[in-house]
C-alpha cells in the first residue's frame, strides 16, 4: 500500500512540474516574439519573423550558458541597432549603378558615327554605301549626311522606306553644306563638288567623338566595326587613319607628278578617313606658314591659300600637305581598307587584299557606272539589287559570284578571290550570328 502512495506522489509532483515547464515555455516565447515585434512593427515576410526568433534565442542561449559556466554576463547590445546595421550592410550590397536596390544599368550601347558629303548626282551611290554599312555591321550606326538642300528631302524618303528590321540598325541627320572660314563657293569647287566638306567635320561635330568620313562611292564588305576598331590602335599622338594612295612608288601620282608636300613616299588617299575629332581639335598642327603652330580650324584656309595653285587633288593634296609636316599624327592602315581600281588595273599590288580580301570597296573614276572595271561593277549592282532581309548567301554571294565569272578576262577581274574572300568571310560571320546563335539550344 505504502508503495503505491509514494508511486501516485510521484506521478502528480511529475505531473505539475510538466504543467510548470509547459507554461513557464509559452510565455518566454511569447516574450521573444514580442520583442522582435517591438523591433520590427512590420516584417515583409514570415521567414525574417523566424530568423529574428532563431537570432534572438541564440542569443539568449548563449548568455545562459555563459553564466552557468561562471562568467561574468556581458552587457547586452541594443536589438535595434543590430537589426540595423544589417539593414544597411544589406542595402549596401543591393545598391547598384543606378542607386535602386537590386537593379543592375545595362552599359551604353555604343554607337559608330560614319559621314559622306553628297552633291550632284551622288544620291543612289550614297543610299548604297549607307546599305553595305547596315548589310554587315554589328554595332549600330548614326550616318551624318551632308547634301545639298536639293537632296536633303531625297534622303529622308530613301531611308524612311527601308525595313523596320534595317531602320532599327542605325540613326541619321542631314546637314546642309557649309564652310566656316573663307570663300563657300570656292571651296564648293574645290574638287569634286562639296567634298572640301570633310575639311570642316571637326569645326561643325562638336559633340562627336569619332568619325569615319567615307566617299560616296565606297561599298562595305565587311562590318564598318572591323575598322572602327582601329581606333584603339592609335598611339597618344595619332589623331586620324588612311591608307596610302599608292602601294609601289615607281607608279604613284604623288611619287610622280606633285608640286606640294605630300605624307611619306606614296602620299595618301582620303576616301576613307577615321578621325578622333577630340584630339583634331586640341592639337596645334607644325606647318610650313608660322613657326607656333595652328589649331585645325584656323590652319585650313590659310594652307588653301598658299598652295591652292599647286594643288590638284583639291581637299586631299591640304590632308597630305597637314599630315608632312605632323607624320606623328597619322596611322596608316592597309590597302585592304581602301581598294581601288588602282590596285589591280595595273598588276596586281595589294598583298593584303590577296591574302584577306578586300574589306572596303572604293569605286572611283566612276567604275560603278561604266564598263571600265566590271568587277567593281558587279559588286555595286549586287548591293544595289539586293532586296534587305533576304537571305544573303541566295540572294546576294551567289550572283555575285555567277556574275563575276563574266569579269575573269579583264585586268581586275583575273583575280576574283580578292573581291570574293572577304565577302563570303562576313556573310558567314552574319549567318553565325543571326542564325545559328539562335537555333543552338540553350544550356
Amino acid at each position: 500500500m505504502r508503495i503505491h502512495c509514494k508511486l501516485f506522489v510521484i506521478a502528480v509532483c511529475l505531473g505539475v512540474f510538466l504543467l510548470l515547464y509547459f507554461f513557464g515555455g509559452n510565455s518566454a516565447d511569447e516574450q521573444l516574439l514580442k520583442e522582435v515585434k517591438e523591433d520590427n512593427p512590420s516584417p515583409s515576410a514570415p521567414s525574417e519573423v523566424v530568423h529574428k526568433v532563431a537570432s534572438k534565442f541564440t542569443y539568449r542561449k548563449h548568455h545562459e550558458l555563459n553564466v552557468a559556466a561562471g562568467e561574468a554576463p556581458k552587457e547586452r547590445k541594443n536589438g535595434n541597432s543590430i537589426n540595423r546595421v544589417a539593414n544597411v550592410n544589406t542595402k549596401s550590397r543591393l545598391k547598384t549603378n543606378g542607386g535602386r536596390p537590386g537593379s543592375r544599368r545595362a552599359p551604353a550601347e555604343e554607337v559608330m558615327h560614319l559621314a559622306v558629303v553628297a552633291c550632284g548626282n551622288r544620291l543612289e551611290e550614297t543610299l548604297i554605301m549607307v546599305k553595305s554599312a547596315l548589310l554587315f555591321s554589328v554595332k549600330k550606326i548614326k550616318f551624318h549626311i551632308f547634301a545639298e538642300d536639293p537632296l536633303a528631302a531625297h534622303f529622308e524618303k530613301g531611308l524612311g522606306q527601308w525595313p523596320r528590321s534595317i531602320a532599327a540598325k542605325f540613326q541619321h541627320q542631314i546637314y546642309p553644306i557649309t564652310f566656316s572660314v573663307g570663300n563657300q563657293e570656292e571651296w564648293k569647287k574645290l574638287f569634286k563638288p562639296c567634298a572640301a566638306q570633310r575639311l570642316f567635320l571637326p569645326v561643325i561635330l562638336k559633340e562627336v567623338d569619332s568619325l569615319l568620313y567615307v566617299d560616296t562611292d565606297v561599298l562595305f564588305l565587311r562590318p564598318m566595326d572591323d575598322i572602327w576598331a582601329f581606333l584603339k590602335e592609335f598611339n597618344s599622338t595619332q589623331l586620324a587613319a588612311m591608307a596610302p594612295e599608292h602601294e609601289v612608288p615607281k607608279i604613284g601620282w604623288y611619287s610622280r607628278f606633285a608640286r606640294h608636300p605630300f605624307y611619306g613616299v606614296t602620299g595618301v588617299n582620303s576616301g576613307v578617313m577615321l578621325m578622333n575629332l577630340t584630339r583634331i581639335r586640341s592639337t596645334m598642327f607644325k606647318n610650313s606658314m608660322i613657326p607656333d603652330g595652328l589649331s585645325w580650324e584656323d590652319l585650313l584656309h590659310p594652307l588653301y591659300q598658299k598652295y591652292k595653285n599647286h594643288i590638284t587633288w583639291g581637299d586631299q593634296d591640304l590632308l597630305n600637305i597637314i599630315f608632312h609636316y605632323n607624320p606623328e599624327c597619322l596611322f596608316t592602315f592597309p590597302c585592304l581598307w581602301n581598294y581601288r581600281p588602282d590596285h589591280c588595273m595595273y598588276g596586281s599590288n595589294c598583298k593584303e587584299a590577296e591574302e584577306e580580301g578586300v574589306s572596303i570597296l572604293h569605286g572611283n573614276r566612276g567604275v560603278y557606272h561604266d564598263d571600265k572595271q566590271p568587277a567593281f561593277k558587279v559588286i555595286y549592282d549586287a548591293i544595289r539589287d539586293f532586296p534587305l532581309e533576304d537571305n544573303l548567301f541566295q540572294s546576294l554571294f551567289y550572283p555575285i559570284q555567277t556574275k563575276f565569272l563574266d569579269t575573269v578576262n579583264t585586268l581586275c577581274g583575273r583575280i576574283p578571290q580578292v573581291f570574293l574572300k572577304q565577302v563570303e568571310k562576313t556573310m558567314r560571320k552574319v549567318y553565325e550570328l543571326k542564325v545559328v546563335r539562335h537555333v543552338r539550344p540553350h544550356h
